[in-house]
């Protein structure tokens, strides 16, 4: 065999899974020599082994990757639940605000507003009609009214709503009016002890479009099976400005309500 001759040359250690060396010389004329080396595990002879990686930095580092991994996947995964909670909130409010269910029901409850010396404010007033064509159209045959006072006020929302009802036709027996509840959360409360008492269960919520799903849900939690018929006039429907800040608005209270189970202190205006 010639100089020029490729030379391979084994070496195996003498016991099971240690370490093969494999040599082969380049020509003369080419100045390099290529050393390869295997790893043998400890299984059976002939057995393909995976080499093993010299203890080194490089080596730590990566063990110590799997720790920062999880928490950067953590962190991610907590800020995408940060922007999903909110914007499924906002679409759920703007979706229920397009609905309008009126199935036959035990009672259409008409959530209070602002009133004036015992006039309905435009958006009150505005709910009020809609419970009034509500009432005619047959899908229930009790109104309740529901709604306390300001400090200094002589009338209160339930009141103003039901004198507006009876004289636009609805006969009194049919409204019961309660002079009860400064935010949403006492209304449904002061409703939900009504109906249990006369044994109703299912309800028809008159109020603005983008407070619709916050009232359906604190009715629900108060065991009202409640479908929600909206408003479509007044000023909290005049402008798309306006209906985007009721829809924020309404998403922070009912986010709010959801995780405290309380009345939120973000001001919604008319509710």
């Amino acid at each position: 065999m010639t100089d020029n001759d490729k030379t391979q040359v084994f070496r195996r250690a003498a016991e099971r899974g240690g370490t093969r060396s494999f040599t082969r010389s380049a020509p003369d004329d080419e100045d390099r020599r290529e050393t390869r080396m295997f790893e043998r595990g400890g299984g059976p002879a002939g057995t393909p082994a995976e080499a093993e990686e010299p203890e080194g930095p490089a080596r730590a580092r990566r063990r110590r990757h799997p720790v920062r991994r999880f928490v950067l996947w953590t962190i991610a995964l907590l800020l995408l639940v940060a922007l999903l909670i909110p914007g499924g909130t906002w679409v759920a409010i703007w979706y229920t605000a397009r609905l309008d269910d009126r199935p036959p029901s035990d009672a259409i409850i008409v959530l209070g507003a602002s009133q004036f010396n015992g006039t309905p404010s435009q958006i009150f007033q505005a709910r009020l009609e809609h419970a009034a064509e509500l009432y005619e159209s047959g899908v229930a045959d009790q109104i309740v009214t529901v709604g306390g006072s300001q400090p200094g006020d002589l009338f209160t929302e339930a009141g103003s709503g039901r004198d507006w009802l009876v004289e636009t036709g609805v006969p009194e027996t049919s409204i019961t009016a309660l002079d009860v509840g400064s935010d949403t959360l006492q209304s449904i409360q002061a409703v939900s002890e009504v109906f249990t008492e006369r044994g109703w269960s299912t309800a028809i919520i008159v109020t603005d479009p983008w407070h619709s799903l916050r009232s359906r849900v604190i009715a629900g939690d108060y065991g009202i099976d409640a479908v929600t018929s909206p408003t479509r006039s007044g000023p909290a429907v005049w402008s798309r400005e306006t209906q985007i800040n009721y829809i924020t608005r309404e998403t922070g209270a009912l986010i709010y309500y959801r995780i405290f189970g309380t009345s939120t202190d973000v001001a919604i205006d008319a509710v």
